[in-house]
């Protein structure tokens, strides 16, 4: 995204920011200042420092962006927050879109710390309505591309809820039809078969929590990740319950699911409408659920975009190019 404005014919100001803590002040700096000179190329400024003192010149619009953009890094490296040059360069993006945005709200909010005292928390302002969403609802569709941090985010709750003991189980699932494979045509036994298909979710819970406890639990099945299928006839109480992939879930599965549902359980359904697997995308249950159960109290609806893929750079430009030929593609089809 380019923010850049043409400077060649504005008048040029120049503000000065004074900070408190120049050991603050470094973080927001980068290492070799690297934070500010993506500042500077991104909206065209100058940005010259001496201690606690920052000169910003440029447009007064840029100046006044940077401005509140600096002030907002600055508060977050006082709360502890480590800033990266994704963090900058996503903040940038962020509050271009959204000037108002609280920036401090946003990378604050603890969802979990994981094994290894890595703090998670949101990174757009969707990741922040998610959780928001989570927190309020006992079932939450999160519907989006990938790398928006849907499931990862959706497991770290659940990871939560069970250590602050408001569950006593979680259960991760995902329908075992993906790119229009079968499961007979897999080598091995049954588990040797859905392992793949679990595979994410697996690598998601080695991701948060340490490794022997998170074994001692999927043995004692205090964390059981199976397959949809396994799901049927059961009532699940006291369970925080993710369904993973539920693009690819029929009409059926989907309500089955949902209906599995007990006592004090709260549900998380993500998925991404793009990559649909089934012979026929109109029978999605995911879609299908997102049009029926639109507007009932307890259920929310959180819907990503392009916008929020904290993944690799090129992910969200790659998302973004499928988009915009899909679009292409229907307008062809529809002037035929």
């Amino acid at each position: 995204m380019e923010i850049m404005t043409n400077t060649e014919h504005q008048e040029l100001i120049t503000e000065q920011l004074t900070f408190q803590d120049q050991r603050i002040v470094r973080f927001v700096h980068g290492q070799r200042d690297e934070h500010l000179r993506a500042i500077e190329s991104r909206l065209d400024l100058e940005i010259g420092t001496r201690g606690t003192l920052m000169n910003i010149k440029g447009s007064a619009a840029d100046v006044h962006f940077a401005k509140t953009l600096i002030e907002q890094l600055y508060t977050l490296a006082s709360k502890g927050q480590a800033l990266g040059l994704t963090d900058i360069k996503r903040s940038i993006d962020l509050l271009h879109d959204n000037p108002e945005l609280d920036l401090v709200a946003i990378f604050t909010d603890k969802v979990y710390v994981s094994s290894n005292n890595k703090l998670i928390t949101p990174k757009t302002p969707t990741q922040k309505a998610y959780i928001d969403t989570i927190r309020q609802n006992e079932l939450v569709f999160g519907i989006g591309p990938a790398g928006t941090g849907k499931t990862y985010l959706a497991v770290a709750m659940a990871l939560q809820a069970f250590h602050d003991k408001k569950v006593k189980r979680i259960i991760l699932t995902r329908p075992a039809v993906e790119a229009g494979e079968k499961l007979g045509f897999l080598p091995g036994d049954l588990t040797e078969k859905v392992n793949p298909y679990l595979r994410p979710l697996l690598d998601a819970i080695g991701d948060l929590y340490d490794a022997e406890k998170a074994q001692r639990l999927l043995e004692k099945n205090i964390i059981e990740i199976a397959p949809l299928a396994f799901m049927r006839g059961r009532t699940l109480n006291d369970a925080f319950i993710i369904l993973d992939e539920a693009q690819n879930t029929t009409r059926e599965q989907m309500k089955m699911f949902l209906t599995r549902m007990g006592f004090n359980s709260r549900a998380i359904v993500t998925g991404d409408i793009s990559q649909i697997d089934l012979p026929r995308r109109r029978d999605s249950g995911l879609i299908e659920a997102k049009r029926i159960l639109k507007g009932i109290p307890g259920i929310g609806v959180v819907t990503f975009s392009d916008m929020d893929v904290v993944r690799h750079g090129l992910v969200q430009k790659i998302i973004r190019a499928y988009d915009q030929d899909a679009i292409k593609r229907e307008e062809q089809l529809s002037q035929r």
